[in-house]
This record gives structure tokens, C-alpha cells and sequence, in this order.
């Protein structure tokens, strides 16, 4: 089972106490996977969940008992969930703001501020708008959150009420579909979290931990691993260097100071600068170290100017 699935599960099961919150979620669900009329509403979905949470949302807020029907086509299976009894569609329209006290329908499909005005009832309405039309990627492969919404303004709702919640969504135009989505691993959990799926939050931060853990890790080899590469090749430079000088003009005409770290480094070819200080009589720290190594560099770059001017 996907990650996706599994959270919409544990959503199904998330069943508000208070019948305003319910009615924002059914809204969303009408609102995004649904038609409706003065004499009919039906809600079409492919997955079982949607179905099943929107049936018992009915039947717990409005005491309706819808009919149910399912459809096989290929390899896809189809449900509907169907309330034809005119009283019953006027309650649930007059309820989620597309009908009017008369029964005057609005066919625009924008959606009520009212019933998004509470907190708990954009969590509520949130949740219903993920269980219709939202989908997350595992975790374990990339973070990415999305709603596929039919028009602008159900998209700029959704946009609207994560915002709410300080989540900055962003948006595309996919096809005919105005697509809003999430890309980072702090924001999926927190949106997770808006709409109460907290199993599957945890989920998702274990997989974050042991993410930037392994990143941590990894961060550290490559910096140690380019911090021992820089070293080496300081220390395989200056034997280079040292060895020229030795070849060349010997090191009975260098300074007694530079002789002895010049002998000292190849005698220690992989040693770091501050321990080859430690060898020394008097001991010397590392600028000091490194400040003789450089003069001999100095010289081993003048020796080879001069044989490349004799030449």
C-alpha cells in the first residue's frame, strides 16, 4: 500500500465531534470530487476510503443513508455515492453554502467563506479536500505534496487555507489543472499534521532523522576526505620541493632551520604540520611550520627558474 493511501486511511477514521468541522469536510469532498443539482447529489471516486468517509459523514451530520454504487471498468473500480430524496440534497446544499434558504443553487462551484471561518473547520475542510484529490510521494523516495484542483479559485482556497496555517504553498498549471503543491519535508509534515494524520507524521519524521543523518554523515566523510586530499598534496608538493633542493644544491647551503624541517618532512612524508612542529628542537607551532615550508618552496621554485634559464 502507498504512502498516500495509508495516510488517507488514517484520515478516514479522523471523525470530528462537532458538526460544523464535519460539514466543512463534506463540503470539500462535494466541492471536489462531486455534482450536484436541486435534485441530486453524486460524488465519484476510485478510491474506497473517499467513499466510505463521506458515506458515514452523511449519515453522522445529516441521518442520510445514501446509495452506494460500485463500477468496474479495466482494471479500475468506480464508486459512487448517490443522495437523490430532494429534502435531503436541499439540507446538505443549504449546508455547505451552494444553496440559497430558498433552494436557489449557486453554480459557480466557489466555495463559502463560512465554512472555512473556524480553525477546526479548515483542518476539517483540508482533510476533506486531501481524501478527494491529494496524493503524497513516499517519503523514503522524495518529499512532494499535491491537490489537483479543476479551476483557480478551488486552488487559490486551498493556497488561502495552508496559508492560514503558515505553509507557503506553490502552484502550476498541469494539463487543464491548477495544481497545488509542496516540496519540502517540514511543510508535509506540518500540513500532516493540520489535518490530524499523526501516524503517519511520525512516519514521515523518522524517514526525515534517518534522512539527515545519513546527510550528516555524509557531509562529514566528503569533509574530511577533501581535508586529508588538501593535506596530502600540501605534503607531496613540499617533498617535491625539498627533494628539487636536495638534487639540485644540497642542503648543506640552507639555513639550519630550514635544513632540519626539510629533513624532518622527508623523513614524515604524511605527517600534518602541527605534529612534524612537535619533532622540532625548540617545538613550533603550525604558522611556523608551514611559514618555513613555504621559503623552501620559495627556493625550489627560484632553483627551477634558473635551470630553466640555463637551458
Amino acid at each position: 500500500m502507498s504512502f498516500s493511501m495509508r495516510v488517507k486511511e488514517e484520515l478516514q477514521k479522523e471523525i470530528s465531534t462537532a458538526r460544523h468541522c464535519r460539514i466543512a469536510e463534506i463540503a470539500a469532498i462535494i466541492l471536489f470530487c462531486g455534482r450536484y443539482n436541486s435534485s441530486c447529489i453524486r460524488v465519484n471516486t476510485e478510491n474506497l476510503t473517499v467513499a466510505s468517509k463521506y458515506y458515514i459523514l452523511l449519515e453522522k451530520t445529516f441521518k442520510i443513508s445514501a446509495e452506494v454504487s460500485v463500477r468496474c471498468s479495466g482494471s479500475s473500480t468506480y464508486y459512487q455515492v448517490v443522495i437523490c430524496d430532494r429534502d435531503s440534497v436541499k439540507r446538505v446544499l443549504q449546508a455547505i453554502k451552494v444553496a440559497s434558504d430558498s433552494g436557489e443553487i449557486s453554480e459557480d462551484g466557489r466555495i463559502s467563506g463560512l465554512i472555512i471561518q473556524n480553525t477546526c473547520c479548515k483542518r476539517a475542510f483540508l482533510r476533506g479536500a486531501f481524501m478527494a484529490i491529494g496524493s503524497i510521494t513516499d517519503p523514503n523516495k522524495s518529499y512532494h505534496f499535491e491537490m489537483v484542483c479543476t479551476d483557480k479559485d478551488k486552488a487559490e482556497t486551498i493556497t488561502s487555507i495552508l496559508g492560514a496555517f503558515n505553509i507557503e504553498s506553490r502552484h502550476i498549471i498541469r494539463k487543464r489543472y491548477y495544481v497545488v503543491y509542496l516540496k519540502e519535508g517540514s511543510q508535509i509534515s506540518d500540513v500532516l499534521n493540520v489535518m490530524s494524520a499523526h501516524v503517519a507524521l511520525m512516519e514521515l519524521e523518522n524517514v526525515r532523522i534517518v534522512k539527515e543523518m545519513r546527510n550528516q554523515i555524509n557531509r562529514k566523510v566528503n569533509c574530511e576526505t577533501a581535508n586529508i586530499s588538501k593535506t596530502t598534496g600540501a605534503a607531496n608538493r613540499q617533498r617535491q620541493d625539498i627533494m628539487y633542493i636536495r638534487d639540485n644544491m644540497g642542503f648543506g647551503n640552507l639555513p639550519e632551520q630550514l635544513k632540519e624541517i626539510a629533513e624532518l618532512r622527508l623523513e614524515n612524508p604524511d605527517v600534518a604540520l602541527k605534529e612534524l612542529g612537535t619533532l622540532l628542537h625548540p617545538p613550533l607551532g603550525k604558522s611556523g611550520v608551514n611559514h618555513r615550508l613555504r621559503r623552501l618552496g620559495e627556493i625550489a621554485d627560484n632553483l627551477r627558474r634558473l635551470e630553466g634559464g640555463k637551458k
